[in-house]
């Protein structure tokens, strides 16, 4: 079997950390970030964001760091976004040993237009958008594809019906629904009134009329 081609990612070591560096290291184009674990200390490193957004949006999970030339395995760990959740921020390194096994969490692809949309009112679900696994750390798979072709209304997939690579486990219950298809009633659709009429849609920002419950004129002095 060939060997994984294990993309690599050149790294700087930040020569002082904090906050404010942090933010520095951000303007010149660079993300902030660490390496850590082995019982080796941690090393704060700067990388290129542009080159680290390419191998994310890959759904890399094992990297190269290349620091002055040396390259050790690591395995992103975690990701830090700002308070809009659109820019990354910071990046968790983890070093890790080739042979090793490691627990992570893989994103799901949906594939295919389930069947049972075709009917008036059916909608397709699915709780989660992403599965604990356990494997070796070289056969993380960028996504684990789910086919949803198939499914009628009624119909839902389990965790145990995936179709997980070799060699690769996952830590969820069998029976968790990862997917599904349904028929939304038009009584659902319309919520009723306690009077039994349709309920009339709340209208966000509406203007509350004078005189009503939850008006929130200042109380007349005494």
């Amino acid at each position: 079997m060939a060997t994984q081609q294990i993309p690599q990612l050149k790294a700087s070591v930040r020569p002082s950390i904090g906050t404010r560096d942090a933010a520095r290291v951000r303007k010149t184009g660079r993300i902030p970030g660490v390496i850590y674990g082995h019982g080796q200390a941690p090393v704060h490193v700067s990388m290129d964001k542009k080159e680290l957004i390419d191998l994310l949006h890959k759904n890399t999970h094992l990297l190269e760091a290349v620091i002055d030339a040396k390259a050790e395995p690591v395995l992103v760990k975690d990701i830090q976004w700002d308070h809009l959740g659109s820019q990354v921020i910071h990046v968790d390194l983890a070093r890790v040993d080739l042979t090793q096994r490691v627990t992570v969490e893989v994103g799901l692809e949906f594939t295919g237009d389930a069947i049972g949309l075709k009917e008036a009112g059916a909608i397709f679900e699915h709780p989660i958008d992403q599965i604990e696994i356990e494997c070796l750390v070289t056969q993380i798979p960028s996504v684990i594809k789910v086919d949803v072709s198939k499914l009628n209304v009624g119909d839902a997939l389990q965790v145990k019906d995936l179709v997980l690579p070799n060699g690769v486990t996952t830590t969820l219950d069998p029976n968790t629904t990862i997917a599904s298809v349904s028929i939304v009633s038009e009584e659902a659709a319309a919520p009723i009134a306690a009077d039994g009429t349709a309920a009339e849609p709340e209208v966000i920002g509406k203007k509350v009329e004078e005189g009503a419950e939850g008006d929130a004129k200042a109380p007349a002095k005494k």
